[in-house]
């Protein structure tokens, strides 16, 4: 379905699945450009890294952590940061390790800004992790709160948060795109906000919509997916989008278009 909509890029922000290979063989066959992160879940329950390893393996360059994953056409700079995180400031699975080996969080920030210092001033600059940043909020509903247990506390990553900082002593993203924390809170308490710009003007949306397939009043199935428009660096819209199975769009969320902030 994904190859209806006439997206020029497809990004997978992590959890896919519970290290079932499946989905991972599908995105292998998408001929649209391409880049994942993986997330917490998809090593399932193998603590080895062996399940890990046969991912990564298959997505190949697809696979962007620490690492630039560029193309031409679309001309656009896809940074990706640690892989496979859980949040709550930094921490490496045995399975992580095992595949990357013991990376402390200052080298981890340091991949993720050598990184983004090659790609070109003029295209945009897009960092795609798991989980977001710290600094975004500590509010339960914040894009990266904790909403499971209280006190509700800034749930982002620390190695991103410092990597991003440093970054701006280039040139900031542009754009960043995360998951991992679910759109729909804990316990009845509503909805998360999945939309920040901070003071430098750097965009984050949280694509984590889950379930990301449902029905509409009618019962006809609906598929969710993160919109983003450029026009050269800058992000034009940003919006939550529910399609038909054929591809129609049937309701849109506009979280930002240029000049015009909406959303949560």
């Amino acid at each position: 379905m994904a190859q209806q909509l006439g997206a020029d890029a497809l990004l997978f922000v992590g959890d896919l699945s519970d290290g079932d290979l499946r989905l991972v063989k599908r995105i292998t066959q998408l001929t649209c450009p391409v880049a994942v992160i993986l997330g917490n879940h998809d090593r399932g329950k193998d603590r080895s890294g062996a399940r890990l390893q046969q991912q990564l393996t298959l997505l190949g360059d697809r696979d962007c952590a620490w690492a630039l994953r560029a193309w031409h056409s679309p001309a656009v700079g896809i940074v990706g940061a640690r892989p496979c995180s859980a949040g709550g400031g930094f921490h490496l699975s045995q399975a992580v390790q095992a595949v990357y080996g013991p990376v402390t969080e200052e080298e981890s920030a340091r991949r993720i800004v050598e990184a983004a210092r090659r790609v070109p001033n003029d295209w945009p600059l897009v960092v795609l992790a798991h989980c977001g940043p710290t600094g975004l909020g500590s509010e339960a509903s914040s894009p990266c709160g904790r909403d499971w247990k209280n006190p509700a506390i800034d749930w982002g990553d620390r190695d991103l948060a410092l990597a991003l900082e440093r970054m701006k002593e280039r040139r900031r993203a542009d754009l960043v795109v995360f998951g991992h924390m679910h759109h729909h809170l804990r316990g009845g308490q509503g909805e998360r906000s999945t939309f920040h710009r901070d003071r430098a003007g750097t965009l984050y949306v949280n694509a984590a919509c889950v379930p990301r397939t449902g029905l509409d009043a009618s019962g006809e199935p609906l598929h969710h997916f993160t919109w983003v428009e450029f026009e050269g660096t800058v992000p034009t819209l940003v919006s939550h989008r529910w399609y038909r199975p054929q591809g129609d769009l049937a309701y849109e969320q506009t979280l930002h278009r240029a000049g015009v902030q909406g959303g949560t």
